[in-house]
Parts: C-alpha cells; structure tokens; sequence
C-alpha cells in the first residue's frame, strides 16, 4: 500500500471514530439539543400508563397517568425529570402520591397544572415552562396528564415554538399521540392555539355535539 493511499483510508475511518460518539451522545433534552425531534413510537399501556404511552426519541416519554408501577419504569428507564399537567383535584383520585413518589426515586417533579379554566388555564407560559424542564433535564423526561390529551397539544405547542418543526409536521406528531382535534373542542380554541397565542392552520375545530 502506497503512503498517498493510506492517508487517504485515514481520512475516511478517522472521521467516523469522532462522529460515531457524537452521533449516540444526540438527544432532546438537555441544554445542547438541536437534533429534529422524530415520531412518536406508541408503547405498550398495560400496568403502567392510562390510555396512551409513547416514546419520543431515546429520551422523551408521552403518556397518561402512570401508575406507581409505571413511575417506578420510568426510573429504571432513566428519566430524571416528571412534568405532571393535571390539576390538584384530578390527582386527588390517583391513589398515590405521585409526587411524593417522584422525590423517593429521586426524579425531579415539575408539576404543571392545567384544566383551560380560570384558575388552570392553557397559556403561552406553559410551552417555555415546558421548555425550561427539557433543557435542564440530567436524563430523560416523562410528559402525562390524563390520557395524553392535553400533553399532546402542549408538546405539539413546544415543537412549533421552541423547536421550529413546521406546523403539518408537528400537528402529525400530536396526532400519533392523544392530540384529537377531530372530535374534541375547548371553547372556541383548541389548547394548542392558547398554547401558542394564535391560530393554527389545519387544526381541526369541530362542534361538540
């Protein structure tokens, strides 16, 4: 082998010894995230979750509310941080203190509540609330309120907001997991739009019957 040649092979494998470390090291939380959020990945339910579970990437949980057993998952699985939306009388009928449970397995609780009434209400506030969690996070994250319902359209708000994904894209993202806007009304908006301030082209309105 002639020495031009070797330096040429050098510089093809070299190059992927770096790139291959930092290829795995990509992620969505933490503060040095850029890479394009994918599809969620529907995951299974039973003993852990209500109604909807899903991944989001290696790092991003989407769910309902977990059970304990669920909770106790989603530490063994690494996450670090729980953003909880439901509100004070919903996680009165739980059955646990999720809380309490969060800082036992030592995750961190962001407790997030919203109902789209008065006292909860769905506002702009909550995507950078939602966005500080995902850049602090030291692992990975778990995002629930009942079904999936309202942490849907939160997520779809913070892809459009804080991660650019264009509209069509992040509305289909919502829709793989709990968004529903085909069926489902909060007055005259959906929480997404309150969520973002503005209209949302392609987001379904229809009347409740």
């Amino acid at each position: 082998m002639t020495r031009s040649l070797r330096v040429r092979l050098a510089w093809l494998v070299v190059p992927g010894l770096f790139l291959a470390p930092l290829a795995h090291a990509q992620k969505l939380t933490g503060p040095q995230s850029t890479i394009a959020p994918p599809a969620p990945v529907a995951l299974d339910t039973t003993g852990l979750f209500l109604a909807k579970f899903v991944s989001v990437g290696e790092d991003v949980f989407i769910g309902g509310q977990p059970t304990e057993k669920g909770l106790r998952e989603m530490k063994a699985r690494g996450v670090t941080t729980v953003v909880n939306l439901r509100t004070p009388p919903e996680m009165e009928r739980v059955g646990f203190d999720e809380a309490a449970l969060a800082k036992e397995l030592g995750m961190r609780y962001v407790y997030l509540p919203m109902r789209g009434n008065a006292e909860y209400p769905y506002a702009p506030k909550a995507v950078k609330d939602l966005a500080e969690a995902m850049q602090s996070a030291s692992g990975k994250v778990l995002l629930h309120c009942t079904v999936a319902w309202r942490a849907s359209h939160l997520w779809t708000a913070y892809l459009i907001q804080e991660r650019h994904v264009p509209i069509a894209d992040a509305l289909t993202m919502g829709r793989a997991i709990n968004l529903m806007d085909d069926h489902r009304m909060e007055g005259d908006k959906q929480p997404l739009e309150l969520f973002l301030g503005r209209d949302v082209p392609g987001l379904g309105h229809p009347h409740q019957p």
